[in-house]
């Protein structure tokens, strides 16, 4: 088939390989354009971008699909089918008419749970023990058209990074699948039933919130990691990339041994490898030896100090 790929980070590079691998034509790459990235702010491509010119590729990066000239040159191509994953931007109508076949999109949860912007860490701080891929035929919908094909994933105990690490492969996986015999795999209707919504996530819920639970906490260490959820002490950010729940209590956020064992509102966690700005990872003792946080200091204070 003619196949125009549309995707953006490293989560849609297995989907692209698959389609080359089985031999379509991918007759054009639409991404995200480069942007500022890393300390010297220097234009970085996407991992989309950066595979599909190692593949020898043409690569479009339209800032926006809604103008009539930038429709015309994607109807221009005459593709069969459009392949989406984690592309970005949304499509219109008459992208979405375009492709003979229509589109397809490749979404990370078990739709119709969790459609929407941040399906997997929103599972993941949900307390679901598993998610899964969904082949979807596009509407103009927020994730809601027709389910082609879907492959489910147990998630309990992985963090964000790992679960979409292996969503991406089992997305590469299953579009290889429904691509060989489309026909076994006709369009059927997303239930109402069970239908949630994945909101984008805000940089202020990675802050470790110890007023809740410690299974929510450490939900929340493996829903935001990466880039690593977060506390607060004298001024300074520390990452909890992981961490487990341990018996014990006491006030909400405060140091509850010499260890960094962490009062929550039931039970505690206890961080296994930390992350403080600039350093490399470590583990709390390793922590504690160059930055002091004394058993009985409380952490997420608006003024620095201890309780």
């Amino acid at each position: 088939m003619r196949i125009i790929f549309m995707g953006s980070p490293d989560f849609a590079v297995p989907a692209l390989n698959a389609l080359v691998e089985a031999g379509h034509e991918v007759i054009a790459v639409y991404c995200q354009p480069p942007r500022p990235a890393g300390r010297g702010k220097a234009d970085r491509k996407t991992a989309v971008h950066e595979r599909a010119e190692q593949l020898g590729l043409e690569v479009r990066t339209p800032r926006t699909l809604r103008n009539e000239e930038e429709q015309a040159r994607f109807t221009a191509l005459d593709a069969d089918l459009a392949v989406v994953a984690a592309y970005g931007l949304i499509l219109p109508k008459p992208i979405l008419d375009a492709p003979k076949m229509g589109c397809v999109n490749i979404h990370a949860s078990l739709l119709p749970r969790w459609r929407g912007a941040a399906p997997i860490q929103r599972a993941i701080l949900a307390g679901d023990k598993e998610t899964g891929i969904t082949l979807m035929q596009m509407d103009e919908g927020l994730d809601t058209g027709p389910i082609l094909l879907d492959w489910p994933l147990e998630i309990d105990g992985k963090t964000a990074g790992q679960v979409t690490e292996e969503l991406a492969l089992l997305g590469g996986q299953a579009l290889w699948r429904w691509l060989a015999e489309p026909a076994r795999y006709p369009p059927r209707p997303q239930p109402e039933d069970g239908a949630t919504y994945a909101s984008k996530l805000d940089k202020s819920e990675a802050q470790l919130d110890f007023t809740r639970d410690a299974d929510a906490v450490e939900r929340q260490v493996r829903a935001f990691n990466p880039p690593g959820a977060w506390f607060e002490f004298l001024g300074e950010r520390i990452k909890v990339l992981l961490a487990e729940v341990v018996p014990g209590g006491g006030p909400s956020g405060v140091v509850a041994d010499d260890h960094l064992k962490i009062a929550c509102a039931e039970r505690a966690v206890r961080p296994l490898i930390v992350q403080r700005a600039g350093r490399t990872r470590m583990n709390p003792d390793e922590l504690l030896r160059g930055f002091p946080i004394p058993k009985g200091s409380r952490l997420n204070q608006e003024e620095p100090g201890n309780s």
